[in-house]
């Protein structure tokens, strides 16, 4: 379990995020064309998993900007932009900011990637959703670099999850 704070109130979530050498844990997300996406659809790919609890809220959204920006021009890599949100939001919001470089995916029919990777929220106002995490996996499907964010209205540290790749 990660102690984190939402504003400075102690919340957790329900485990920790996957250790760095291990392999990535399988998922089923649904995309904003309401298909389903696995880990095997970005194999070969060098990953970063930008998870956060609401593409609605101001950090989540700057995430996913920023992300689209800097991965823009890497070559083999891919930004996954993962939250609870429903398909229609995440779409709507890249619609909206022109966001072109990302693949926004839903939790929102199980959460199994939530629990599965440690990071669902167990307590407090955004209790169900997910915690702002990065995981940087490689094109073996191994986990290179982890972040959880310690404060969920704190931005990722870009430049530690660009440079583990």
């Amino acid at each position: 379990m990660a102690s984190i704070t939402l504003q400075g109130n102690a919340i957790d979530t329900i485990g920790n995020l996957p250790e760095v050498g291990s392999k990535a844990t399988d998922f089923a997300l649904v995309a904003t064309d309401l298909s389903i996406k696995k880990l095997a659809d970005f194999s070969g790919s060098r990953l970063i998993l930008n998870i956060f609890p609401s593409v609605d809220t101001g950090t989540c959204a700057t995430s996913v900007r920023e992300f689209n920006e800097k991965v823009a021009n890497l070559e083999n890599t891919k930004v996954l932009c993962i939250s609870r949100d429903l398909p229609f939001a995440q779409g709507r919001f890249c619609g909206a900011e022109g966001i072109e470089n990302v693949v926004m995916l839903s939790d929102f029919s199980t959460g199994n990637f939530g629990k599965n990777y440690g990071l669902e929220i167990k307590n407090g106002p955004l209790a169900g959703l997910h915690s702002r995490a990065i995981v940087i996996i490689d094109e073996n499907g191994t986990i290179t670099h982890t972040e959880q964010v310690s404060e969920i209205a704190d931005e990722p540290n870009y430049q530690a999850a660009l440079s583990a790749l």
